[in-house]
């Protein structure tokens, strides 16, 4: 397959490089010689989606040692001889560095390929291992994800950087570049979401403020918006009726808003009726507008009812589930102006706080209530994207979804379980994408020394893209037959021993 030339103005990523193999690589047209040279060895620590890479290894005729948390001896010891790669591939980001800097402590330069999902922890192993090429699932997964939420018929939106034009100073400004599929070629091309929907987003940010959504919000802004109605009219009658200068008139209405009383008592009988009731009524619109912002104040918030934080009320996105692919997820839907909501059902999450600093705004509920999903706004939503890490919980929030806003465009995360199919079987559920495999892929490539730049998923065909900016079929693989406890450590006789 081939791709425009609108590909080479993609960045090189210069931490590929020392990834590269400098072994032959047996190719074919179907793109499965892309393993490279069969009979290397590799070693796979990990868990699910080590499963998959260390299946797809050995379908290239590969030998693997699978790990799965393994001591520093047993590390020691398979990593005894010629290594050609070593892939850590595990959810804890403190264990991945730690293994990382093991191995690079045992084997020096040797390739190394680690799933980290913090960027500041991935920016500093990639400083401090050159040799080492950091990515996460999140991170290989989010293109796809993001143009199944706002275009169906691109494959990807790979995040990108343009070039000014020749006669222009200025420096280059971001963008992306969308992947859509033209027959047995590719196409990469510049995209900005249309017009119409920047427009249906910016107004749905705009339709959102001052709306809260939860009671305790509304309760204080009943109460404050009392306390102001009760100043204006007193104001606006000092003013029309007992013909008080502005300044005094509203020096006057604060006392009465203050249940102070007004500063003199020789106004008319009705003006004093009315001062009384309004300092009676200002009494019970304090109460409620103190009630409301002390449980604001000490309930954990992460939606804000004025500014980027306050939910939007049409063109958003809904991302139920906040882990490190929904937030990333959200950050991309928000670089391409597009309004987003995340749902998180933990309120103890780590993202939350992360969330908070970026601007997200989060709901903290369970996203399979109806109830919750239509205060959502799902009849004016763009999308809704399920991607919890449970699959099941994935497939009732898509479910619900339907039943809320039968013509919503779903985005689901899940893998190839017996549910997924059975389910679409019965109604429309959308795109589904399993981060696994792409991260699979991505992962078996690049111990390959391939470099990958992005992983496509069209139908049930994988796509790779090369450094050279074409695109390659990728074949699917199953999980190896290595006993799935993580703390199962193989011996030499099941994962193959390297040649001594």
């Amino acid at each position: 397959m081939t791709v425009s030339s609108l590909s080479e103005r993609r960045r090189e990523d210069e931490r590929g490089s020392a990834l590269v193999d400098d072994g032959p690589r047996d190719r074919d047209d179907d793109g499965r010689g892309e393993h490279g040279a069969a009979g290397r060895y590799f070693v796979v620590i990990g868990t699910d989606m080590a499963r998959r890479v260390c299946g797809s290894l050995q379908s290239a005729g590969h030998r693997v040692c699978h790990l799965g948390r393994p001591t520093d001896q047993e590390l020691r010891a398979a990593l005894d001889g010629e290594v050609a790669g070593v892939a850590i591939l595990l959810d804890d980001d403190v264990e991945s560095l730690r293994y990382a800097l093991t191995t690079e402590h045992i084997r020096p330069n040797v390739p190394l390929v680690v799933t980290v999902f913090d960027r500041t922890v991935a920016e500093q192993l990639s400083r401090v291992v050159p040799n080492c090429r950091v990515t996460s699932p999140a991170e290989v997964a989010a293109p796809v994800l993001l143009a199944a939420c706002l275009q169906p018929d691109l494959l990807a939106l790979i995040p990108a950087y343009s070039r000014p034009a020749p006669d222009s100073d200025s420096d280059p400004a971001p963008c992306h570049l969308g992947a859509r599929a033209e027959g047995d070629t590719v196409r990469l091309e510049p995209y900005r979401a249309p017009r119409s929907l920047r427009a249906r987003a910016w107004f749905g940010k705009i339709r959102g403020q001052l709306r809260p959504h939860d009671g305790s919000s509304r309760i204080m802004l009943t109460g404050l918006a009392g306390i102001l109605a009760v100043l204006l009219a007193d104001w606006t009658w000092s003013v029309a009726l007992r013909h008080r200068a502005p300044v005094e008139a509203l020096f006057e209405a604060a006392r009465t808003v203050a249940t102070v009383g007004p500063a003199g008592t020789h106004g008319s009988d009705a003006y004093l009726v009315f001062s009384a009731l309004a300092m009676l009524v200002t009494v019970v619109f304090t109460a409620v507008f103190t009630a409301g912002m002390v449980d604001r104040l000490l309930a954990p918030r992460s939606v804000g009812i004025l500014g980027p934080r306050a939910l939007p009320r049409g063109g958003h996105v809904v991302v139920v589930g906040l882990g490190q692919v929904g937030l990333r997820l959200c950050t991309e839907l928000q670089g391409l102006g597009v309004g987003v909501i995340a749902v998180e059902r933990d309120p103890a999450a780590p993202n939350l706080r992360l969330a908070k600093a970026l601007g997200v705004p989060v709901v903290v509920a369970d996203a399979t209530d109806r109830f919750v999903l239509r205060r959502l706004g799902l009849h004016q939503a763009q999308a809704m994207a399920a991607v919890a890490s449970d699959d099941r919980d994935n497939i009732a929030v898509s479910i619900a979804s339907l039943a809320v806003a039968p013509e919503l465009r779903l985005v689901m995360r899940a893998g190839d379980h017996d549910a997924i199919a059975e389910t679409r079987s019965l109604f429309r559920i959308g795109p589904v994408h399993d981060l696994n495999t792409l991260s699979a892929a991505y992962t078996t490539a690049t111990l390959s020394g391939l470099r990958p730049r992005t992983v496509l998923a069209h139908g049930r065909q994988l796509l790779l893209e090369r450094p050279d900016g074409t695109f390659a079929p990728w074949p699917h693989s199953d999980r190896c037959t290595h006993p799935q406890d993580p703390d199962h450590t193989p011996s030499r006789e099941t994962a193959a021993s390297p040649a001594r």
